[in-house]
């Protein structure tokens, strides 16, 4: 009798492999690295490197010495979370604050379910989210370092300021250009629009994701802020500035796309990013944060099994 392996679901078929997928999405998020580097100078590079560094290195402890498994960290899925973790954080973030991140993102979101493919959110924005609560002097959305070229002196020493988002909420003037370019104030990876939209382009192009779900994000978290917008002009921001300010199009991009985290069908990928768009403006524009991106798209990774059954596809013949 033959055995029979049967994986986890969901069972999709495709010519890609996971290495191959995780290597696109890396290559695609090196313009918004670059630009990071450019703009804060070699301490993005540093917790870059260290948030990547950590990432790969628990995954591999873990698989070793308490999973007692194969390890797995050649698939390229620990760099990602260690790049898209650094991404939320700013340049100068104690690289100390940045393990325990990569540990929380790795150890308690990602291999506490078993591995790549069975945790249920994405591991990058729970790490960013304990980071938020638990150290907020250092990685609440308050007082962030300013872009400086790359070759002048370190952005540790160099002068903070309020993310775009929070100077329009207090009233403040912000440049639209500034933002699309990544001229302004964030963390690493969410300052360039134009970056991750070259990524974004990249992974469609190489059908690693589809767009669902950035489209579906993007067009009702601009619908919805342009209403928001019309009725109170004085009270809410612009549609534009909540496009381009904060994580919303690193989110839509690369964190909402996440295969393992995100509905399967592509119906249920359009509600997914209508989910997450909504969420985002309503925490931004009524909740005590200037920022919202991380939490509406971990509540909707908690829907994401409820969303799969609700447009399951018929099986065939039925």
């Amino acid at each position: 009798m033959a055995l029979l392996t049967v994986s986890g679901s969901p069972h999709v078929q495709s010519n890609q492999t996971t290495k191959k997928i995780m290597w696109t999405v890396i290559i695609a998020l090196l313009p918004a690295l670059l630009v990071s580097i450019y703009y804060f100078g070699l301490d993005a590079l540093m917790v870059t490197f260290t948030s990547v560094v950590f990432c790969v290195g628990f995954e591999w402890l873990i698989q070793k010495f308490i999973l007692k498994t194969k390890t797995t960290i050649g698939d390229g899925s620990a760099i990602i979370t260690g790049i898209l973790l650094a991404f939320n954080l700013p340049a100068n973030i104690p690289l100390w604050i940045v393990g325990i991140g990569a540990l929380v993102a790795i150890g308690v979101a990602k291999m506490s379910y078993g591995g790549l493919g069975k945790n249920p959110f994405n591991p990058a924005l729970v790490g960013r989210v304990f980071l938020f609560i638990s150290f907020p002097s250092k990685v609440a959305m308050s007082e962030w370092p300013l872009p400086k070229p790359l070759f002048c002196s370190s952005v540790s020493d160099a002068l903070t300021g309020p993310t775009p988002l929070l100077a329009m909420k207090n009233g403040q003037a912000v440049d639209l250009w500034n933002m699309f370019i990544g001229a302004t104030g964030g963390s690493l990876g969410e300052v360039s629009a134009i970056a991750l939209i070259i990524g974004g382009l990249i992974m469609l192009f190489r059908k690693v994701i589809t767009w669902h779900i950035p489209v579906s994000f993007l067009t009702t978290a601009g619908v919805f802020a342009l209403i928001l917008w019309l009725i109170n002009p004085n009270e809410f921001i612009h549609p534009a500035y909540q496009l381009l300010a904060g994580g919303m199009m690193l989110g839509a991009i690369f964190m909402a796309t996440d295969m393992v985290t995100s509905p399967v069908t592509y119906k249920g990928q359009l509600l997914f990013g209508f989910g997450c768009g909504v969420l985002t403006i309503i925490f931004r524009s009524f909740g005590p944060m200037p920022e919202g991106v991380s939490f509406a798209i971990l509540i909707m990774n908690a829907v994401t099994p409820l969303i799969d059954k609700a447009f399951k596809p018929k099986p065939f013949g039925y």
